[in-house]
């Protein structure tokens, strides 16, 4: 049985905010369900290293509804500098730049066009 951690990442522009993560950050398109008003009512994005999120939403009619920009999101991965560079040249709004942590990461923080916060760090857990 294949377990994980899915988290529901809002965004009020669904379209925008998955062509934002594929090309800012390098995640891959794995499920995109269009509803019968051409909307996206289910997506779901793998991390190349393992994992992945699901594309959640701003509308208040759902019951898995969060507040544009109220994600906050770390991600394992072993390029940094690459991707902190790619991240800046697609949009994301630094919150600081590539550092070295007293506990043995390098990561940074940027912001995604919707506000959400996504760090990105080498620490991968104990």
């Amino acid at each position: 049985m294949t377990t994980g951690i899915w988290p529901l990442i809002p965004y009020a522009d669904k379209k925008a905010g998955i062509r934002f993560l594929v090309e800012a950050f390098g995640f891959e398109e794995t499920l995109i369900v269009p509803g019968d008003n051409g909307e996206i009512t289910h997506a779901e994005l793998r991390w190349p290293h393992g994992g992945g999120i699901m594309i959640g939403t701003c509308d208040p009619e759902s019951p898995f509804a969060q507040q544009k920009g109220s994600a906050s999101n770390y991600v394992v991965t072993d390029d940094i500098d690459a991707l902190y560079a790619r991240a800046l040249a697609a949009g994301a709004e630094s919150v600081y730049e590539p550092r070295d942590q007293a506990y043995g990461s390098r990561d940074f923080v940027v912001r995604d066009p919707e506000g959400n916060l996504w760090s990105f760090g080498t620490y991968g857990g104990s």
